[in-house]
């Protein structure tokens, strides 16, 4: 059986909301015809040679993949000893977007005559703050503490500052290779590099191809080393001790910081249970995403953690494994929610898995129906209904308790925004033991 390391591999890069992937970039057309491209570079040099180096903390425009300039800022900066010129490239946050499309970038992608220089971060943010609406504030405050609620100010410039550069550009991982999105803690021996090389069963990392290979020839695994808990089809979940598979657990969080920032790397994986949704075939079992949980929660949280890899993304998955997870509260008799903070996209995928399931049955149900029996039916905690049921606007307090506002129309009208439920779990294909009762 040959190993998916051997199949040709597939380029993954992250998409922003924004951007176009099928038109490659453009350039752009210099407003002089008789001047040629290397006469106007020498010539914005000239201009801004008093500016380069570009400081860290500059503002400047930026060519990116869509063939269009975007606002950027210096986070870091480097020379570039490959190109024999020693000049300096720079890694950039495009502050349109997201940091998972964070990325270095070279001189000549910059338009030098944008260039703001760098204020000191306490005047900048008090200038950018008299500039800004209340809305607008409140809309940057809610992106710049994205998924790290818990963290107080002097915490969260700590922890941008020792993860603002990715330290892996790629990887490797069955016949994809994806660009990842943030810093992930690796062992110091891999900081020389740029790209690793995952066994997709196993998850051990390399540094070279060739290392790679020959691991793949001597790997007897072929799926997640845990127990089989559901099979539809070709879809499979594994459940994976932490403590019974540690060194596994550590690699998946490492693999998994690439694409979740999060403060928290989860070290002490013997606590925790890991389930790997896997794509199968004849070559074997492929981890399309997990979701991670606690094995005792006094909080009643039902995940930790959840991820879907970047190829596999748009495809239902990410709705499947919150199925999931709340399948498996029930069989334990519980009621569950996700532990906080919750990253960008598990706030709107989990809104919008509470909206399909909380709206579908108030669409059905006949006479009244309170937040309690919405919980006992669903698994969703009472605080999750409520705010969901809330930001919806379909409930009102009147009398001193909550009461819901179903219209069927406007019933309508949200569960159409909410969007498809995804893949659907089938709970008569699922094995599976509450872990209390196996201890």
């Amino acid at each position: 059986m040959g190993s998916s390391a051997n199949t040709e591999t597939t380029n993954f890069t992250a998409a922003s909301p924004s951007s176009n992937h099928n038109n490659p970039p453009t350039t752009v057309a210099a407003s002089n015809p008789n001047h040629t491209p290397s006469e106007l570079d020498s010539s914005k040099k000239r201009r801004t040679g008093m500016l380069l180096p570009l400081e860290v903390g500059t503002r400047v425009s930026c060519l990116w993949r869509d063939g269009k300039y975007h606002p950027v800022k210096v986070i870091e900066r480097r020379k570039n000893h490959s190109d024999g010129n020693n000049e300096y490239e720079y890694y950039v946050h495009y502050t349109e977007f997201n940091r998972r499309l964070d990325e270095w970038i070279r001189l000549d992608q910059l338009d030098l005559d944008s260039v703001e220089c760098a204020l000191d971060e306490k005047v900048e943010d008090k200038v950018t703050s008299l500039k800004m609406t209340r809305h607008q504030k409140r809309k940057i405050d809610e992106t710049h503490v994205e998924g790290h609620e818990e963290l107080d100010a002097a915490s969260l410039r700590e922890h941008e500052e020792f993860t603002k550069v990715k330290n892996i550009a790629t990887i490797e991982l069955g016949k994809y290779e994806i660009e990842t999105w943030y810093f992930s803690p690796f062992p110091p021996e891999y900081n020389d590099c740029v790209k690793l090389f995952f066994c997709e069963f196993c998850l051990n990392f390399m540094k070279r191809k060739e290392q790679l290979q020959r691991h793949m020839r001597k790997c007897d695994l072929k799926h997640p080393p845990g127990d089989e808990i559901y099979r539809s089809s070709t879809l499979s979940m594994f459940e994976v001790d932490g403590k019974k598979n540690k060194v596994y657990a550590q690699n998946l969080c490492y693999l998994a910081k690439l694409f979740l920032d999060h403060k928290t790397l989860y070290y002490d994986v013997d606590l925790f249970l890991f389930y790997i949704l896997c794509e199968c075939d004849e070559r074997g079992c492929h981890m399309v995403g997990y979701f991670s949980k606690e094995k005792h929660s006094e909080e009643a949280y039902n995940l930790a953690c959840i991820l879907t890899l970047p190829p596999y993304q748009r495809k239902g998955y990410g709705k499947f494994l919150i199925a999931f997870s709340y399948e498996l509260s029930k069989k334990e008799g519980k009621v569950g929610t996700p532990e906080r903070p919750l990253s960008d996209l598990g706030l709107v995928s989990y809104r919008g898995y509470w909206t399909r399931i909380l709206l579908d049955i108030l669409k059905k149900h006949k006479g009244n129906i309170s937040i309690k029996e919405l919980s006992d039916m669903t698994a969703i905690k009472a605080e999750d209904i409520l705010s969901t049921l809330q930001s919806l606007e379909l409930i009102q307090y009147r009398k001193g308790q909550h009461v819901i506002c179903a219209d069927p129309k406007v019933l309508d009208r949200h569960l159409k925004a909410a969007g498809r439920g995804g893949l659907d779990v089938d709970v008569s294909k699922m094995i599976w033991t509450p872990y209390k009762e196996q201890s």
